[in-house]
């Protein structure tokens, strides 16, 4: 493939600004390994590809308006230089389709190589796009990753055209438009949207507040006014703010639903306040400053709708807040970004009206209030549920996505979560939370866990890397084995947790929670100077959580491994295998002895295009043994039975490791790493310990609430919940030393400690089997 190399240069990165002066680089999107990531780019833009991970290729091919295949010749490549792409090795699915609107092959596609194996971390080219296009930067995956490593990621960024004429690109069409309009700053427009088409309220330029109601037409027919009621829809939603999933429902003051949200890019709005109001204005010291609801009236005129000084609204890409202490409703700057957007379907027939809010007196619309954009979408559009997800601030937006095991999960429920940028199940509907709980303790369960990050360290300094970030000692670590680890800031907190597996001497896989493991190991590595690539597999590995005391005998029927490896019975706790489904032609996945239960359990990771069949063949052969799939509402059962931590809960930023619970997993014997000096200090000094905390009853406390000694607080719950098991309720709490013996009575405060509180007794983490002999069995 690497033939030729368009010619680049290195640049010193800078973060993005979200709003100022002049148009900003503008990160558009990120492509992870086996991923075609599109750009549609105007003519004169700069095309910026950064090679993260470092090693290569990315490989890059365009679709000019008139062509029926892709290639690289409009960049000045000739046909000489470049080479089919390896269609095997990423997702093409959208290539295609772009392709099959005009009678194009896509066998016919060729590229060029912008990156080769020895790109350094960093790496950047820039290309000059002449023409309007679209714009495809291909990660392949490597062939046998799944059993040598791999990985990649690549930063995509376009420089808009140095002309002052030229328009910020909206987002692609999420369907066929059936029409739109561009609302000027400080205007409002009145449409109509008919049952089953789609409305999408787009941001132009960023953190610019639209102010939306919609009144149902059938209802204005008979000569009354029914229209987004924010009290019915929170109550109905049993969320602030409707948001795309089973609770996305906008209701009229009858409780019969006008919306629902499909997608949302931003995540925080405003239900609460009014549309601007001219009195507003006056009370601030602004007579006569045009307003939204003045806006709104004008514009539902001609619908014979009553004018009204004050109109409800939903207020989108408003922030806005109830502080909790003092119940005060408070405003800042929008979090939109330029092109963020809000998609619903129209479940009856509509008349809707958007603004553009005109407020340039404060900071709701950076004090520069900008145009909004509307587009309505044909019924037969297809809009997936998904909202917008950044693991960084400076990364490029991802709309959430099914995981690959969703064609076979989303047929036994329709209860998702998201989960960083997947949908998760949360239960199935055949069996319940609770049945998965005791399937899971007495047979077997099958859980999808592909939200899971996978990293491989890769390189002759990958073991140096590794031992300087990671808190036990990766030099002990041998091939086809295992370990849990921290990696600690230098204050001892926990920045994140996960297993650490060595595949080879010189290729470790870190399975973890945050991408903020990546990005912190690409950090230390260039502070170092170690010779060592942190490789990315994205969404392109999967993997499920096989758990329960059946699990070795269901994998029995079917795993086959080569002389070579580690056969399933030798498999101890921590320890891994490369296998394949039944016989050696069968799929190859990395089967690992652990889990996050504290049962008898195994991890399977493989990747995305044999998905559906390892979900078949395990369940399949787990069905005489009474295999169930697991959601996530079971898992915090038992995931809290077991004392097993997570963040945001037991560890994160305010708290060390040693005061998180996790002193077990702190190696002080191996050479120094980042946060040793802090923890060993800590450790003979910890005010907080955590604990676990009984009750007598099945109410439970929530994350967060305080736990008493009389008038005094002395401690927090991080997770609670019910243990069938044990049947009563359970709870993780951080308490003060001095409180956290064994058999103390404590109290965890409900209505803020004031008005209740639930008596609870302090016992030894975990709950259930304290040895943990079931995972060691």
């Amino acid at each position: 493939m690497q033939k030729m190399r368009l010619e680049g240069h290195i640049l010193n990165g800078a973060r993005p600004r979200l709003r100022g002066l002049g148009k900003p680089t503008v990160l558009v999107e990120d492509v992870l390994c086996g991923e075609a990531a599109r750009l549609d780019v105007k003519a004169g833009s700069t095309l910026s590809v950064t090679n993260v991970d470092g090693g290569g290729p990315a490989l890059l091919t365009l679709l000019l308006p008139d062509q029926r295949t892709y290639s690289a010749t409009p960049l000045g490549v000739p046909v000489t230089d470049q080479d089919p792409l390896p269609l095997e090795r990423f997702d093409r699915r959208e290539m295609e389709a772009l392709l099959r609107a005009r009678d194009g092959e896509i066998a016919d596609a060729t590229g060029v190589a912008l990156f080769d194996t020895t790109s350094k971390p960093g790496a950047l080219h820039v290309t000059k796009v002449t023409q309007d296009c679209s714009v495809f930067v291909i990660a392949p995956v490597t062939r046998g990753f799944v059993e040598t490593g791999g990985g990649s990621r690549f930063a995509l960024r376009v420089q808009p055209p140095d002309n002052p004429s030229t328009e910020l690109a909206l987002p692609r069409p999420l369907g066929r438009i059936k029409d739109e309009w561009r609302i000027a700053r400080g205007t409002a427009l009145a449409y109509e949207v008919r049952k089953g088409q789609f409305v999408q309220v787009i941001d132009v330029e960023g953190q610019q507040c639209s102010d939306f109601m919609a009144m149902r037409a059938s209802a204005l027919d008979d000569g009354v006014e029914r229209y987004i009621d924010s009290t019915v829809s929170r109550t109905m939603a049993r969320a602030a703010y409707p948001l795309p999933g089973l609770h996305d429902k906008f209701y009229d003051q009858d409780i019969r639903p006008l919306l629902a949200v499909r997608q949302d890019t931003v995540g925080r709005h405003d239900t609460y306040a009014l549309a601007c109001t001219a009195r507003g204005y006056e009370d601030r010291g602004f007579p006569g400053h045009i307003n939204c609801s003045d806006n709104i009236s004008n514009a539902f005129a001609p619908y014979s709708i009553a004018r009204r000084a004050a109109w409800p609204a939903i207020n989108f890409f408003f922030n806005s807040w109830v502080d909790p202490g003092h119940g005060g409703l408070s405003s800042d700057e929008a979090w939109s970004r330029p092109g963020d957007y809000v998609a619903m379907e129209a479940l009856t027939d509509l008349v809707c009206v958007s603004t553009a809010c005109p407020d340039d007196v404060d900071p709701i619309n950076g004090w520069n209030p900008t145009d909004i954009h509307v587009r309505i979408y044909e019924e037969d559009s297809s809009i997936t549920h998904s909202v917008s997800w950044r693991a960084q601030p400076e990364d490029g937006a991802k709309l959430t996505r099914h995981s690959a095991f969703h064609p076979r999960t989303s047929k036994l429920t329709s209860h998702f979560l998201v989960s960083r940028d997947l949908w998760m199940p949360t239960h199935f509907d055949a069996t319940g939370a609770i049945e998965e709980y005791w399937a899971c303790k007495t047979a077997a369960t099958l859980q999808d866990m592909s939200g899971l990050r996978k990293y491989d360290v890769i390189g002759p300094d990958a073991a140096a890397l590794l031992q300087h970030c990671l808190t036990r000692n990766v030099e002990k670590l041998a091939q086809h084995r295992g370990f849990y680890a921290l990696m600690c800031d230098e204050r001892g907190s926990v920045l994140d947790d996960g297993t650490l597996f060595c595949i080879e001497p010189t290729t470790y896989r870190w399975c973890c929670g945050s991408d903020n493991s990546a990005l912190h190991l690409r950090e230390m590595a260039e502070k170092l100077g170690l010779q060592v690539h942190v490789r990315s597999l994205g969404h392109r590995m999967v993997n499920l959580a096989l758990q329960g005391p059946k699990s070795r005998d269901i994998l029995s029927k079917i795993v086959f491994t080569q002389p070579g490896r580690p056969p399933l019975e030798n498999i101890k706790w921590f320890g891994f295998t490369i296998a394949r489904l039944k016989d050696r032609d069968g799929p190859v996945f990395m089967l690992c002895r652990t889990g996050f239960t504290g049962e008898l359990g195994y991890e399977i990771f493989c990747d995305r295009d044999d998905a559906l069949s390892i979900w078949d063949g395990v369940m399949d052969a787990g069905a005489p043994d009474g295999l169930v799939p697991m959601g996530g509402a079971a898992l915090d059962m038992v995931r809290i039975e077991a004392g097993l931590m997570i963040a945001g809960a037991e560890f994160g930023p305010d708290v060390d490791a040693m005061e998180s619970g996790l002193g077990f997993a702190v190696d002080f014997k191996k050479d120094d790493f980042i946060g040793r000096k802090a923890l060993e200090r800590n450790k003979a000094a910890m005010r907080r310990r955590l604990v676990g905390l009984t009750f007598s009853g099945k109410e439970m406390p929530e994350h967060g609430d305080p736990v008493y000694v009389d008038r005094e607080q002395v401690g927090v719950v991080t997770s609670a919940t019910y243990s069938p098991q044990l049947g009563h309720a359970i709870a993780m709490a951080r308490v003060a030393v001095e409180n956290s013996d064994d058999g103390q009575n404590l109290e965890a405060g409900r209505l803020d400690g004031h008005m209740k509180r639930l008596p609870c007794t302090v016992c030894a983490l975990p709950f259930l089997d304290p040895k943990r002999e079931k995972a060691r069995a």
